[in-house]
This record gives structure tokens, C-alpha cells and sequence, in this order.
């Protein structure tokens, strides 16, 4: 069965992005901008809330233009080439290559997981993340924290409805500034 892999960059305060909704605070080095390449080989989909699906379609279409960083030249034709997946009640549609789905999240997305393929990958996102930590359909969180406090903005998790026990299965320590903890739902696998 394919695995749900929730990867997040995160504030030492917790926080996703900052009171203003910017992402221009996490330290991203060489090693880290490697792991992330390289964690798309792990993966065939990419997984979207409408916000985070916005940002990224806005930035990764026209990042030549935007961008002179290696690790955002290196991760565009990637993120061109690799199907996606927007969970949304407002799309109706989404270009480069996604696919909208507006009703019963849970059921397409454990349909998904019993396709033959590699890993989904749920990136960012605080609503959706918590709503499927409480549906039980994330296998493997990856939260990158970074050192910074942003004193608020959007958190981690939305708070999902219960408690979920999970279980640290690795650590990593990034360019000496982030950190990378991997979880898995307490008793299931790596």
C-alpha cells in the first residue's frame, strides 16, 4: 500500500508560515535542498490544500523568473513533470497537471493508497495535514524545524479532533541549522 508522507517546514514556535503569511524564513542549505530532491524519488504524486496548492502554482510555473537558488532551479522540473492532487471545495479546476478532489477526501485518498505506485506527499498545509492525522491516513511525517520564532501565523496542525500517538523513527541534522524529525503513527512501521 502506497504511504501518505506529510512533509512541513516549521518554526521553532510552530508555526508554517509567519503572522503575515510569508515563507521566506526557513534555512535550507545544501543538505537539506539534497534530502528534498531526493525525497522525490520516494514519491509519484504530490498532495495540495487549495492555499499551499496556490502558493505553489504561483511560484514553481515561473520560477526561472523568480528564483536564481539551486535547490528551486534543481526541484521546478520535478515539480512540473510529477501529477498532483488538490483537495479543494472551491477549485473547480487546476492546471500543470492537477487534479481536483472537492468531496469525500477520505475515501479518494485511501482509494489512492491502494493504487499500485511509490509514496504521496502531502506538502505543507495545516488544515489538511490535521484533518488527515484524525482521519488516520498520514503514515510518515517529516517535519523540518527551523531556527527561527515567527510569533505567530498559520500552525503547525490545525488542531485535529483527537489525540493521535505517533513515534520518532529519525532525526537529522541539516547544514548545522535544521532539523529534520520523522514520525510514524504509533504502531505501524517505518
Amino acid at each position: 500500500m502506497r504511504k501518505v508522507i506529510y512533509w512541513v517546514h516549521t518554526s521553532i514556535d510552530g508555526h508554517i508560515e509567519g503572522p503575515d503569511g510569508e515563507f521566506d524564513w526557513p534555512a535550507v542549505g545544501p543538505e537539506l535542498s539534497a534530502y528534498s530532491i531526493a525525497l522525490q524519488e520516494e514519491v509519484d504524486t504530490f498532495l495540495y490544500g487549495r492555499k499551499v496548492w496556490e502558493m505553489m502554482a504561483g511560484f514553481w510555473p515561473h520560477v526561472e523568473s523568480l528564483s536564481e537558488d539551486p535547490h528551486d532551479l534543481a526541484f521546478a522540473p520535478i515539480w512540473r513533470a510529477t501529477p498532483k492532487i488538490v483537495f479543494s471545495r472551491t477549485l473547480e479546476r487546476a492546471d500543470w497537471g492537477a487534479r481536483v478532489i472537492g468531496e469525500d477526501i477520505a475515501g479518494e485518498l485511501a482509494a489512492l493508497k491502494r493504487q499500485p505506485g511509490r509514496g504521496l506527499l502531502l506538502n505543507g498545509g495545516s488544515a489538511l495535514a490535521a484533518a488527515l492525522t484524525e482521519l488516520g491516513l498520514i503514515d510518515d511525517y517529516r517535519v523540518v524545524v527551523h531556527p527561527v520564532v515567527l510569533g505567530g501565523g498559520k500552525p503547525l496542525l490545525a488542531a485535529p479532533g483527537k489525540r493521535v500517538g505517533l513515534r520518532l523513527v529519525e532525526t537529522r541534522t541539516f547544514d548545522s541549522r535544521a532539523v529534520m524529525l520523522r514520525y510514524t503513527r504509533a504502531g505501524r512501521g517505518e
